[in-house]
């Protein structure tokens, strides 16, 4: 049987399964109903019998079709502005990349500071950080605008997949990568699914991540992951070439071809400078980080750094769109009919006498473990993101210590598999590191930054007071 169909007949079947499941007393048959679409929804983007965007598309057609949700009511998730910011940020992303300017700042922050392997690391995971408020594609980010700079340095020195991976390249794969997974965690446009964590958790628990907030939650563990990760991989898994001064020489050089910065990358600059401090007062001037973005984007769209071909050639954009305001519509009513409030209640029960502590501890730690199961970290947090923080919240847990927690493990996970998210088959695929020593790496990091957000973080969230 072909594969494609095996899966798309195992997707209905796990809708099948639960749609004709005798339904709990308390819940509406619509409720069920509904969870059985989003069950199967959930599974068809993990199995993908066709690309997640048509599997959301037809999970949306037929939630109306069958009368679960009115038709008004099932496509209401794509006028959510929270959709509209990822779409907005994508395309502001795009003016990173058509300019430039990313690389740019990458090979200036090498010039500058990249004589040695361990500055090479920091110095890529610093051009990660800083570029990652506006990308939030991780994969554009670390695939489309780092990698081929990593791939560069790693040829300078001799370093090429086999014999001499070891010299510098498996270290600054590694690095690299595990630098976007933090960077993914620290701002609620630095990667796709943070939007919807942040509107999933207004859903369930309703209470507010603001992009100001999220990044004030985010600084102090971010900054020491990012200081304590590259230094673990040094030690733990170093590279054979310390001093690396031919780095310097080829940014140097490669700012050189660039020539002086374009009019476009100055503009995309100020305009990125511009949006960070309008998100970041927006308790002060009120505007909504969804408009901020999208004047950002009429901003290049005006001064023609992007041109309409642009907007309409980023299918990123437009297919996250489809598939996170399908399965938005969808999460939203699963609260409105009562099937969160009544699973959230249903487990706190099962889990009664247990101290909220240890029950956070369980599920923060299930969570994100639950992730080598996972090859999408959308398709983690649509599963299992409201679901957790409505039990652990029902347990007895601060809220925004729950819904923070969960959050950036969400992104968080991705150190763990070579098949974690989108950038993970991108630098596992370049040949420096093989599946053991990757996984092994993935986990002892997991550890770490479990330590450094739950733990470290939680103090600062405490000081904030968050929680």
């Amino acid at each position: 049987m072909n594969s494609k169909i095996a899966k798309a007949l195992a997707t209905v079947a796990v809708g099948a399964a639960i749609w004709f499941f005798p339904i709990p007393p308390g819940l509406k048959p619509e409720a069920w109903h509904l969870l059985a679409i989003f069950a199967a929804t959930i599974f068809g983007f993990i199995v993908q019998p066709l690309p997640i965007g048509a599997v959301a598309l037809i999970s949306v057609t037929f939630t109306a079709l069958t009368g679960v949700l009115k038709p008004a009511e099932a496509i209401s998730g794509f006028s959510n502005t929270t959709i509209w910011l990822i779409v907005a940020a994508f395309l502001f992303a795009k003016g990173f990349i058509k300019t430039g300017l990313g690389r740019r700042i990458a090979f200036m922050l090498i010039k500058a500071i990249g004589d040695s392997t361990l500055k090479l690391g920091y110095t890529l995971v610093l051009s990660d950080l800083i570029i990652s408020p506006a990308t939030p594609s991780n994969t554009a980010r670390a695939g489309g605008i780092l990698f081929p700079i990593v791939r560069s340095l790693c040829t300078a020195f001799d370093s090429e997949p086999g014999p001499t991976a070891r010299k510098v390249g498996s270290y600054l794969m590694q690095t690299a990568y595990q630098g976007n997974t933090i960077t993914s965690a620290m701002f609620l446009t630095s990667m796709a699914g943070n939007p919807l964590i942040a509107l999933l958790a207004a859903k369930t628990l309703n209470i507010q991540l603001s992009w100001g907030q999220w990044a004030l939650a985010s600084v102090v563990p971010g900054i020491i992951s990012l200081i304590v990760v590259p230094y673990f991989l040094y030690k733990f898994y170093p590279p054979e070439i310390k001093k690396t001064p031919e780095a310097k020489a080829l940014a140097a050089k490669e700012l050189e071809n660039m020539g002086p910065m374009a009019w476009g990358e100055k503009i995309v600059a100020m305009v990125f400078v511009g949006a960070l401090i309008l998100w970041s007062t927006s308790q002060y001037t009120k505007l909504d980080a969804t408009v901020v973005a999208l004047l950002a984007v009429v901003v290049m769209l005006v001064t023609q750094v992007l041109e309409w071909k642009d907007v309409l050639d980023e299918k990123g954009a437009w297919d996250t769109l489809i598939w996170m305001g399908a399965l938005v519509g969808l999460a939203d009513y699963l609260s409105k009919l009562g099937f969160i409030p009544w699973f959230a209640n249903t487990m706190a029960a099962s889990i009664v006498g247990i101290p909220w502590l240890q029950a956070f501890i369980v599920l923060t730690i299930v969570y994100l473990y639950a992730h080598y199961a996972f090859a999408s970290l959308t398709a983690h947090i649509t599963a299992m993101y409201p679901a957790f923080i409505a039990v652990a919240v029902a347990a007895g847990a601060p809220a925004y210590l729950v819904a923070l927690s969960l959050a950036f493990m969400s992104n968080l996970c991705m150190s763990l598999t070579h098949y974690a998210a989108g950038p993970s088959p991108i630098y596992f695929g370049a040949g420096y590191v093989d599946q053991s020593t990757w996984w092994r790496l993935g986990f002892i990091i997991s550890v770490i930054n479990l330590i450094i957000w739950v733990g470290l973080g939680s103090i600062w969230w405490k000081f904030l007071g968050l929680w």
